[in-house]
């Protein structure tokens, strides 16, 4: 043995020793006061109560020392009770023979007692320990059962671990790819010496215990002990021991080590699942916006190369280039709107977009953008409403006409020819509030919570585009820290409502501003 476990032992020795020579001298004591007080009862009438009396002291003695102490009791008492009450007094010899017989069952009924006082409460002491195991064990299952997350689950062990064992653990994870962090989890002030990492590596590769107090000691005050998974070991559980676990505590902590390595391969999996999960969806949404630019691009493009090839190739009467010109400009249209959708989804995803609020005027807006549509909404009677008294709004106008565009195009796209396009702003209550409705077929009621998701277009629809036009719509309201919502309208087709934050115009704060 190493210098360190051999002082380890002795030092468990001398408590092991102490703690013994206390009871024993609590015996001796206690035999010898109760001889003491007994002596009124000495004289050859009544010397037959002391051995009661004395029996009746090692029965209680019996109930709180252990074994050896007792025997001693026992012993002693009746020694004592020979020497100083059975006559003649101040001798061990004793005249009658019930008296000799008296001695001995004293004796016997003394230790007999004591031993299966002793053994009952070593069984209530056992049954008291199982208890407490037990639910322990339940805590600790109820807790980790009802974690969500690898930060929860450590939270929740490391609480039972200090309340049961009063051991302050920290727990190194891997990186899934079976390579253990050199820092403890929610302990990143635990960074562990490259000696350290590697009994911690050696711990989880050999699934067995390493450190102090196990069958691979090291120079290290810690224990390092696997985390036992089914399908993944997720780490190690590193505590700082002052002496090894009993036989009946180290099954409870291995139990323990097994319950929180479940939960954290549990939680593990779930990653896995999720990652899984999103890189499938990742390809999904991969070919989905690819075959949806394919067939976006191919068409104006498609376009550009015959009007140019046309106009190239051979010579035409100006109408006839008027029209192939016309073509070409209404197809860079097409892909300079596509363009403009990516990487306006672009920035949403990043999270560079950010509002340069400033007041204008509602008109300019929508003039602007019924300007940009003039194609689009010509084969449509486009009806706006907007109060005479309508205020200055506080908008970032860029945004805001991406916003108007999208849900104008969008209607366009879905009304019936020659149906009416309806655009309706008001102000009330510090609240700009915009409304779009067509006439078209609406969306169906299942997909109302999907139709601002990306890509997201309504089965059956037979419209082009990449399905960006409305998440775009969202993400720029959502800037403006407003609501954007999709219904069908009572009387037929598709309701668009945007509210946005927009106090009340103040002209100290308009001059301030345009100053």
């Amino acid at each position: 043995m190493k210098g360190a476990e051999i002082d380890r032992v002795k030092q468990c020795w001398m408590v092991y020793t102490k703690s013994n020579t206390t009871q024993y001298l609590l015996a001796i004591i206690l035999v010898a006061f109760t001889a003491l007080l007994s002596m009124p009862l000495s004289d050859p009438q009544s010397y037959h109560m002391v051995s009661f009396i004395l029996l009746f002291v090692v029965s209680i003695m019996a109930t709180f020392l252990g074994i050896g102490p007792v025997f001693v009791a026992s012993a002693l008492s009746a020694l004592v009770w020979n020497f100083f009450f059975i006559p003649p007094n101040l001798t061990f010899h004793i005249d009658k023979t019930e008296d000799i017989l008296m001695f001995g069952m004293f004796f016997i009924i003394a230790l007999l007692n004591g031993i299966f006082t002793t053994r009952v409460r070593r069984q209530e002491q056992l049954a008291i320990e199982r208890e407490k195991r037990t639910n322990a064990l339940y805590q600790l299952t109820r807790s980790l059962s009802g974690a969500s997350g690898t930060k929860e689950v450590l939270n929740n062990a490391i609480s039972e671990i200090i309340r049961y064992f009063e051991l302050n653990p920290f727990f190194v994870l891997q990186d899934g790819n079976n390579i253990l962090s050199h820092t403890g989890r929610l302990r990143k002030e635990m960074n562990l010496s490259p000696a350290e990492y590697q009994i911690a590596m050696q711990a989880f590769t050999t699934m067995k215990p390493a450190g102090a107090f196990t069958l691979a000691p090291a120079n290290s005050p810690y224990t390092f002990f696997p985390l036992p998974g089914n399908q993944i070991n997720p780490g190690v559980a590193v505590i700082r021991l002052n002496q090894p676990f009993g036989e009946d505590q180290r099954l409870l902590w291995d139990t323990f080590l097994s319950q929180i390595a479940n939960a954290l391969e549990r939680e593990y999996l779930l990653e896995i699942a999720h990652r899984a999960r999103f890189l499938d969806e990742s390809d999904r949404l991969y070919k989905t916006l690819f075959n949806s630019i394919s067939h976006e691009l191919r068409i104006p493009v498609a376009t550009i190369m015959g009007a140019s090839d046309t106009l190239l190739n051979s010579s035409h009467p100006e109408n006839v280039r008027s029209a192939l010109c016309n073509e070409i400009f209404t197809a860079s249209l097409r892909l300079n709107r596509l363009i403009e959708n990516l990487l306006n989804m672009s920035r949403l995803e990043s999270g560079m977009i950010t509002t340069r609020l400033d007041w204008y005027d509602m008109n300019d807006l929508i003039n602007k953008v019924t300007e940009d549509l003039k194609v689009e909404l010509k084969p449509y009677r486009l009806n706006v409403s907007i109060p005479e008294n309508l205020p200055l709004v506080k908008v970032d106008f860029g945004l805001m006409e991406q916003v108007l565009y999208n849900l104008l195009y969008n209607a366009t796209q879905y009304a019936p020819v020659a149906s009416q396009i309806n655009l309706a702003v008001n102000h009330h209550d510090n609240l700009l509030r915009i409304e779009v409705r067509d006439k078209g077929p609406g969306f169906p009621v299942s997909d109302t919570g999907k139709i601002f998701d990306k890509f997201y277009r309504s089965e059956g629809s037979q419209s082009g585009g990449l399905g960006l036009g409305l998440s775009i719509v969202k993400g720029f309201v959502e800037a403006h820290e407003g609501t954007v919502t999709a219904e069908n309208a009572e009387d037929g087709g598709a309701l668009f409502s945007i509210a946005i934050p927009s106090e009340n115009p103040d002209m100290r704060n308009l001059k301030l501003e345009n100053e």
